[in-house]
């Protein structure tokens, strides 16, 4: 019968198989019309934003500011990781994965950069984007960001520094892609864009001609000679003008492509290279040199901040191998011993968990907060700091019930890195409740978790119990039931707990932060659940998941824990076989016990009131995750939804799959959306938009073609190497709306002068009225208190809203200014975050400087039998004065005099042994003003060595003595003042070269030769269509 039946049963397959074909095909060609008449409407400048502009421009093979700003940083972290591994005695075991930390970090730095193409207030300007031949302006923006993202850094704002850093890639990679350097034949990056003291190509004025008529979508040939010309006396550099704004002179080459309109006048075509398309980029066919230099510039600029900020301030910038960072909120009035005892006991343990593995220890935070007081923040690195201060951390005094507990959250919120787990010791409900939708925001927007521990029943009364002093010089009236309600909602809403325990079970209950603060933890399951029926979940261990945990808040009647073969247990009456379960007043904490089975576990549990579930365990495999809509103005791409996204409406879910290794075989293939009870509201099929390498990550684009109306949290679903269901759950929930608020320009902050920062209010709804609220960690924020206007049905507002910094604001500091618009006749919300730096009025931004005094060479055809030194004088050219000098290559010794050095020195001094070479390292501690020769001397190797502690006055120059053996040529001196410029001294022997001072200001543009860099644009995967 088989043998009858097989036949048709493979023509009904083959039918099935063709129809599939050929609705695939149909499903390709509508996105194929749709991203053509989509563009129809969209203008394009610049590199490419980011993966999916390759889709919208059919330009698969096109390098996007997104692909050249995430390989380089990867480039240069690995570097870092490297270079510090060799300095230790003991290698570290080669990991292969960055942390979810490092791809939140390297995310803000390519949202940053991506948002120039998308926010209103700079997608059209052409000073941000190096058109309409406004080099000049354009370099100084350049080097304003390099000096605001360096002020962020030295003051561990390292949120607002990533910010600028985006946006200083940005303008820097489309000089490149805008300009006529490629064409001019240049195999270098253009120093002086980011130092003033490198030479400067002039650039074309106003009247001045440079290209000629182009008829064709591909225009070779059409830069006038003079535009093209390598000789360095004769260069003119020149970009493109685009659209209608600024007026386009006769005769000025256009940006070109069938988006730009200014390509119609004189003269015609373009010389734009964004892509490698040539409906968009009449230059396509020198897109991959663009690409390359403008690599190479970006590589050159992270090289330069390492070296200025050191190596570990550089990957704690990008959060690398990320410890979570350790963060207390706690209520330091009188009847929180118990509390204080409790947090410092176990801050300690987990201090000592740390140090027995290696790296770093990760960022302590402890936020005091006592009415009407509020900190101080105390932030360290070092653990013993930490222990040190919550030592000394009292519970005094008392006051009121109600206490300022929302606004320490903020600023533990501000302080903290993001993806933080915050917890909040008190026994108090919040007396700043107007601060909950500030709060809110930055929980949400910084991805952290706030989770409460409260040693107070919600429903004490002063009138039954006084058994606290502050109680008892109160009234007798009951306290509301739902004081606590602020709390219980931040806690839902950022995937934390809400936990009532008292002061015997404090110590118990705190195991959480342990548990929560562990590497590596990844949720499995965060569901709620009301009281009544027996309420049943589920979750799935794969092979990757070890040391599982969960949490429930609230109070049991029944439990059952299944496994997926069915086994169970009640874990309120049995210790085994499953798991191990401890009850605490208000928190169970169920430990699965090995060996744990992979597959699908059932969780049933009864109660009487609310209860919350949450699972964990240790694993690598997380993802994060943002929504984003097709732009639909300057530039093809995906603009990121900040906020909360629009309910009801289509939009892109973008996921970044992090912690997979080469040698792991995991696979993903669809998102669910799930409700607050954990139940599947929508299911989306993921498609891969690039490919994953051994220190990379995975991205993932799912269509959502309407975003629920109730929030919701994300699932990501896959198989692990073993064939195993594979999922992780976001614990937060998303808040859908139907307003959005964007803040459409971030500027700077002056002391002592007023700032305005524009917004916009989109009503996605009928017409209404709103409200906005604005608040900032630093009380800078004018006119506090509500604003309303009217907005009509699909309309929207514009307003701006002003902050004062006085004169004595902190240069380097980041206010972050909170902005919330609420709907009057519905629950209808949204909030921007901008991260705001405060600069000085007139900063100093010049290099300090190197100038060659003498040169001694006397290098023989063999090296090994003679020496060459250099002599050269350091100085600062602003008015900061000299820091620090450092050899950063050479295997020769560095001399450092007061005054010239005199020339019967011999250069044998070079083999002085190192007792003697320790020896003068002594004397420069030594007090009182040093001799007139006075000597200190430097190695590579050797940390930067302080000016100010050696010489008096250190606006002087300094005299410099560099000796080497002739079989070491090259040697490089790094130079910094104490505005943070440095300067970088390359140092050559040869008796026909002088002295070289190819220096570097901080902003990087150093010259280096091009092999390799290639490389990094290997393993480009082609987007597949949804």
């Amino acid at each position: 019968m088989g043998d009858v039946t097989h036949p048709n049963h493979l023509q009904d397959m083959m039918t099935q198989v063709r129809g599939r074909i050929r609705e695939e095909i149909m499903r390709r060609m509508h996105w194929f019309i749709l991203t053509h008449l989509l563009l129809l409407a969209l203008p394009c400048t610049g590199f490419l934003p980011n993966f999916w502009s390759r889709v919208l421009t059919l330009s698969w093979d096109s390098h996007t500011h997104q692909y050249i700003t995430e390989q380089a940083i990867i480039n240069v972290t690995m570097e870092t990781l490297e270079g510090m591994k060799k300095h230790q005695e003991n290698h570290v075991e080669k990991q292969t994965t960055l942390g979810r930390g490092f791809w939140r970090a390297v995310g803000e730095v390519v949202n940053s950069n991506a948002a120039m193409d998308f926010l209103s207030s700079t997608r059209a300007d052409p000073v941000y984007h190096f058109d309409s031949e406004r080099v000049d302006s354009a370099t100084g923006m350049l080097r304003q960001f390099w000096a605001q993202m360096l002020l962020s850094v030295r003051a561990k704002e390292y949120q607002s520094a990533r910010h600028s850093l985006g946006q200083l890639f940005h303008s820097l990679q489309d000089f490149y892609s805008h300009s006529n350097w490629v064409e001019m034949g240049q195999h270098f990056i253009y120093l002086h864009l980011l130092q003033p003291d490198e030479p400067a190509i002039p650039v074309a004025k106003d009247n001045t001609p440079t290209c000629m008529e182009c008829f064709s979508v591909t225009c070779r040939d059409n830069l006038l000679p003079r535009l093209t010309k390598t000789q360095q006396d004769s260069q003119l550099l020149t970009t493109g003008y685009f659209s209608t704004f600024p007026h386009k002179p006769q005769g000025k080459c256009s940006h070109g492509g069938i988006l730009d309109s200014s390509r119609l006048r004189g003269a015609k075509g373009g010389i734009n290279k964004d892509s490698t398309s040539p409906i968009f980029s009449p230059h396509h066919y020198l897109h991959v040199k663009a690409a390359t230099l403008a690599t190479e510039a970006t590589l050159s600029v992270l090289r330069d901040l390492r070296d200025t900020v050191g190596h570990k301030t550089f990957l704690r910038l990008f959060s690398v191998k990320q410890v979570p960072a350790l963060v207390f909120v706690m209520d330091t009035t009188g009847s929180m011993f118990e509390e204080i005892t409790a947090a410092r006991l176990r801050a300690h343990s987990i201090i000592q968990s740390r140090a027995q593995n290696p790296g770093q220890p990760g960022t302590f935070l402890l936020v005091p907060f006592h009415d009407p007081e509020v900190g101080p923040v105390f932030e360290t690195e070092d653990p013993n700091q930490f222990m040190m201060h919550m030592e000394n951390l009292m519970a005094l005094g008392g006051g009121d019930e109600p206490e300022m507990c929302l606004s320490a959250i903020q600023l533990a919120l501000t302080h903290s890195p993001p993806l933080s787990e915050i917890f909040v010791f008190t026994d108090a409900s919040p007396k700043d409740a107007h601060l909950f939708d500030a709060v809110k925001a930055l929980a949400l927007e910084k991805q952290s978790k706030v989770t409460f521990l409260l040693t107070e029943d919600p429903n004490y009364s002063k009138e039954s119990k006084g058994r606290r002093r502050r109680r008892r010089r109160m009234s007798r009236e009951p306290l509301s039931p739902d004081r606590f309600s602020l709390y219980s909602s931040l806690s839902s809403l950022s995937g934390g707990l809400t936990i009532f325990t008292t002061n015997s079970d404090i110590h118990k209950v705190s195991t959480i932060v342990e548990d929560n603060t562990a590497l590596d933890k990844v949720t499995l399951l965060h569901v709620e659940s009301e009281q009544g029926l027996m309420s049943s979940h589920s979750f799935r261990v794969d092979s990757s998941v070890k040391n599982i945990t969960l949490h429930i808040t609230g109070i049991l009647i029944e439990c059952i824990l299944t496994n997926p073969s069915d086994q169970s247990q009640s874990l309120l009456r049995e210790q085994s076989p499953l798991a191990e379960l401890q009850h605490f007043e208000g928190l169970y904490r169920i430990t699965l016990l090995s060996p744990i089975q992979p597959g699908q576990w059932k969780l049933q549990a009864k109660s009487d009131g609310h209860l919350t579930f949450n699972v964990i365990g240790d694993s690598g495999v997380d993802f994060l995750y943002y929504f984003a809509t097709v732009t639909n103005e300057t530039h093809p791409g995906l603009a990121r939804v900040e906020g909360s996204p629009i309910a009801g409406v289509p939009a892109f879910l973008v996921l970044v799959v992090t912690g997979v290794t080469p040698d792991e075989e995991v696979s993903f293939s669809h998102v669910m959306l799930l409700g607050a009870d954990g139940d599947s509201l929508q299911q989306f099929k993921l498609n891969s938009s690039s490919s994953s390498s051994s220190y990379s990550a995975e991205e993932l684009v799912a269509w959502v073609e309407s975003v629920p109306r109730v929030p919701f949290s994300v699932r990501l679903v896959g198989r692990d190497s073993r064939g195993n269901k594979l999922e992780r759950v976001s614990s937060e929930m998303i808040q859908p709306t139907h307003v959005q608020i964007q803040v459409l320009s971030v500027p700077q902050l002056v002391p002592g002068h007023r700032t305005l920062v524009d917004f916009d209010i989109l009503n996605h709804g009928p017409a209404r009225l709103f409200s906005l609220t604005g608040d900032d960690d630093y009380g800078y924020f004018q006119k506090k208190g509500h604003h309303r206007f009217h907005v009509a049905e699909q309309e929207s507002f514009r307003g701006q809203v002003e902050l004062h910094a006085p004169a004595t604001a902190q240069a380097g500091a980041t206010v972050t200014l909170t902005l919330t618009v609420r709907a009057h006749d519905s629950p209808d919300s949204n909030y921007a975050v901008a991260y705001m730096t405060v600069v000085p009025l007139d900063p100093d931004t010049s290099p300090p400087s190197c100038s060659s005094a003498r040169l001694l060479s006397t290098c023989p055809s063999i090296c090994i039998e003679s020496n060459w030194s250099v002599s050269l004088v350091v100085s600062d050219r602003g008015r900061s004065g000299l820091a620090a000098l450092q050899l950063q290559k050479g295997e020769g010794i560095l001399s450092l005099f007061h005054s010239p050095p005199p020339s019967e020195d011999s250069v044998g001094e070079a083999r002085a042994g190192p007792d003697q070479q320790q020896a003068d390292r002594d004397k420069t501690t030594s007090g009182g003003h040093p001799p007139h020769h006075h000597k200190a001397r430097l190695e590579k190797g050797d940390p930067p060595f302080n000016v100010s502690e050696w010489v008096l006055g250190s606006s002087q120059p300094l005299w410099v003595r560099y000796t080497s053996s002739c079989c070491s040529a090259q040697a490089e001196l790094l130079v910094w003042d104490t505005a943070g410029n440095m300067k970088r001294c390359h140092l050559t022997s040869g008796q026909q070269r002088q002295l070289r001072d190819r220096s570097r200001d901080t902003s990087g543009a150093g010259q280096r030769t091009l092999p390799g860099v290639l490389l990094l644009f290997l393993g480009l995967m082609w987007f597949s269509l949804l």
